[in-house]
């Protein structure tokens, strides 16, 4: 590695120990809680038949810009996704190096790519709706825009597999309580902790189930080669009201999603990276 190499790698490190990334860490987390929390307020509007606004990341965003001071509001949110962005992109950059497991460090290198391309989406989402240009084409477009491509079908099956890994995976992290690990000790610890770690635990699953939903109908979509069988968050969150009891399964997952807002929140307070 050259001088300049080295010496970028050194400035890098330095930003990702530093007391400024932790606050911008902790104002992003606040910002991806109350957005979480503002799903969910969709998601039991929709069980009880309110139907005007989406329950998703659009759907908050373009309801948070309708409040008074709303679009202040939006465009804190979209700072505190991209604070995010910087913070995941960093982790990718420089590795974990207290892991001793090198394939097990390049995994979690791509998880924080992963986790960085999330929130700058969920950032720019907040952008084109505090600009007012975030009514464009919806998931069934992207998706007949991947259809177009060679072996279409198959890309749109894949990308409905990895959504349905993801979302797995945030079932496990909660039913295992594998996201205590975000928590300091003090935010384990007494009644707050129980309380911090049961949200996250429902929040987790609730979240998880709803974005394998999501991954379930993109992959659908592929194997029918039917883009509007595709969907995202609020086309999977109509879909439970399908099912049977499904207006009481679409309540209660929108209390799970309001759990990981507030998880969200003790993560904030009781920072452990």
């Amino acid at each position: 590695m050259t001088d300049a190499g080295r010496t970028a790698e050194k400035k890098a490190e330095q930003a990702h120990e530093s007391d400024w990334l932790d606050h911008a860490i902790r104002a992003g987390l606040v910002a991806y809680g109350v957005v979480h929390l503002l799903v969910a307020w969709l998601a039991v509007q929709l069980a009880l038949g309110e139907k005007e606004d989406q329950a998703s990341n659009a759907g908050a965003m373009h309801y948070l810009a309708q409040q008074p001071m709303g679009k202040v509001l939006v465009w804190l949110i979209a700072a505190g996704m991209f604070l995010l962005v910087v913070w995941r992109l960093l982790e990718a950059a420089l590795g974990y190096p207290e892991e001793s497991d090198d394939k097990k460090r390049w995994v979690k290198r791509a998880g924080s790519l992963g986790k960085a391309v999330i929130y700058g989406a969920l950032g720019w989402s907040a952008v084109k709706t505090a600009t007012g240009s975030g009514s464009g084409g919806g998931t069934d477009t992207t998706t007949a825009k991947l259809m177009d491509l060679p072996a279409g079908q198959v890309v749109v099956a894949v990308v409905g597999l990895a959504i349905i890994g993801y979302g797995g995976s945030l079932v496990y992290r909660g039913w295992t309580e594998k996201f205590r690990e975000h928590l300091d000790a003090q935010g384990q610890a007494g009644n707050d902790g129980s309380a911090y770690v049961l949200a996250g635990k429902i929040g987790y699953i609730a979240k998880g189930v709803a974005i394998a939903i999501v991954g379930g109908l993109f992959l659908y979509a592929g194997i029918t080669h039917e883009a509007k069988k595709s969907g995202g968050l609020d086309q999977a969150l109509q879909r439970v009201l399908e099912v049977p009891f499904g207006q009481v399964l679409l309540i209660a997952m929108g209390i799970g999603i309001a759990g990981y807002g507030v998880f969200c929140f003790a993560r904030a307070k009781h920072l452990s990276r």
